[in-house]
This record gives C-alpha cells, sequence and structure tokens, in this order.
C-alpha cells in the first residue's frame, strides 16, 4: 500500500498542520476516503487522479473553483470510485443520503441524528 501523499491532491484546502474543513461532514468524507485507502481499495495515485478528473467535470460545467465546492468534489470522486469498484451502487448511495436527509430534517438542532428504516420508504 501506497503512502498517504497530500501534495498529490490538487487544490486540497489546509494549513501548517494539515487539512481544513469548513463543516463536520468534509471530516467525515476525508476520513472515510483515507480508510478506503488504508484497507488497498484504491491507491493513492488513483484517488488523486479521480479527484483531479471531479474537480475538471465541474469546472468544465462551470465551477468558478473558488474552493468553497472542494468536499463536495472530493464527495463526487469518493462516490464515484466506490461505485466503480462495486462497494456500493450510485442507487444505494443516494438512497442513503435521502433517508440520512429525512432524518435529519425531524432531528432538533444540537441532538443526535437517528436514522430509522422509515426513512427509507419513501
Amino acid at each position: 500500500m501506497s503512502a498517504v501523499d497530500l501534495d498529490a491532491l490538487p487544490r486540497l484546502p489546509r494549513d501548517a498542520e494539515g487539512p481544513v474543513f469548513r463543516a463536520p461532514w468534509e471530516a467525515q468524507a476525508f476520513a472515510m476516503t483515507l480508510s478506503l485507502h488504508q484497507r488497498g481499495v484504491f491507491t493513492w495515485p488513483e484517488w488523486a487522479a479521480a479527484l483531479a478528473r471531479e474537480i475538471a467535470a465541474a469546472q468544465a460545467a462551470g465551477d468558478a473553483d473558488l474552493g468553497d465546492t472542494y468536499y463536495r468534489h472530493w464527495l463526487g470522486a469518493l462516490e464515484r470510485l466506490v461505485d466503480e469498484k462495486r462497494l456500493s451502487s450510485r442507487a444505494e448511495l443516494a438512497r442513503y443520503r435521502d433517508a440520512w436527509d429525512r432524518a435529519a430534517d425531524r432531528t432538533p438542532h444540537g441532538q443526535p441524528i437517528e436514522l430509522r428504516a422509515a426513512d427509507f420508504d419513501h
């Protein structure tokens, strides 16, 4: 397994101490990517190339590349690789995203989000 080379990642938001995140989901997507890499699901150069393709596609579609959409591209690249590696499908990922959205919508601010079977029934 290759080492994680943060310099290989295009435009990674970071400071002197490492990556920086504006929201918890960004850190979670970052951590999931590192975990899958460490488990050998993909190489780091493979990941960097997938992320670069995602960013290039977004820019071609009009993304202004102001840095505020970086982790949306990160998540898109992660979802694509998860689908390509057949760990999950795009449809299954969308099903869980929608269920989490429903669970979050009914959860009072500051309370833990509880995913229920009924969240999948829509």
